[in-house]
């Protein structure tokens, strides 16, 4: 298996429809070569612990409502075509997801990452939730598999917090500057949401790859 490192931020739309449409490439390939980690990057670093309204958030953020009407028709359309069925007007705010990273680090020692990272990503772009909120995070925990006592604990206090502010700084020291950036086998670097066929592609040229050295190990 090849190690995937994916840096995303679970309110990033592009991160959500980038992993959906390497899922999609992968279900069409056959075989999955990758093994996954999330890394963090917050698209929001500074962003209020209570979060800010939506759509304030937005028109500030792409220059008005027109800006954030055509930003956000555009991510609709893209969510669309990767098979997403994204709310994007039941969200009502943005939220810090400084917490939503801390659950996602905990749940790699428990093998449940990828999972409770869907879990994010519908809870937030499809049914509206406040991922900020340790209830709601309890909840993605304790359907992901994790034991909901143990979490809940972890999030009365900084446990992580300082190595995930290390994790994110090193991203960003390392170039990274928008997600979802995909890093294969810590060399190559594959940036932003990539369509399914550009997937196919890569995961064939991999798995050819592979195949080719194991045999020339034989």
């Amino acid at each position: 298996m090849v190690p995937l490192d994916i840096i995303s931020d679970p309110i990033c739309p592009w991160c959500y429809i980038g992993k959906s449409n390497l899922d999609r490439a992968i279900a069409e390939v056959g075989e999955d070569p990758f093994t996954e980690s999330w890394r963090i990057f917050q698209l929001n670093p500074d962003m209020p612990h209570e979060g800010v309204d939506r759509r304030q958030y937005l028109e500030w953020k792409f220059g008005g409502p027109e800006g954030a009407k055509r930003v956000y028709g555009r991510i609709a359309e893209a969510g669309k075509a990767a098979g997403l069925d994204m709310n994007l007007e039941a969200i009502p705010r943005t939220p810090n997801t400084f917490d939503a990273h801390r659950l996602i680090r905990w749940s790699e020692t428990t093998g449940n990452q990828t999972a409770v990272v869907q879990q994010l990503f519908r809870r937030y772009f499809v049914e509206g939730q406040d991922i900020s909120d340790h209830d709601v995070l309890l909840e993605v925990a304790t359907s992901a598999g994790m034991e909901r006592d143990v979490v809940a604990e972890l999030l009365k206090g900084d446990a992580d917090r300082a190595a995930l502010e290390q994790e994110e700084q090193a991203a960003r020291q390392m170039g990274v500057t928008g997600v979802p950036c995909f890093i294969i086998n810590g060399q190559h670097v594959i940036q932003g949401a990539q369509d399914t066929a550009t997937w196919v592609r890569i995961i064939t040229e991999l798995n050819a790859a592979l195949a080719a050295r194991q045999e020339a190990d034989t």
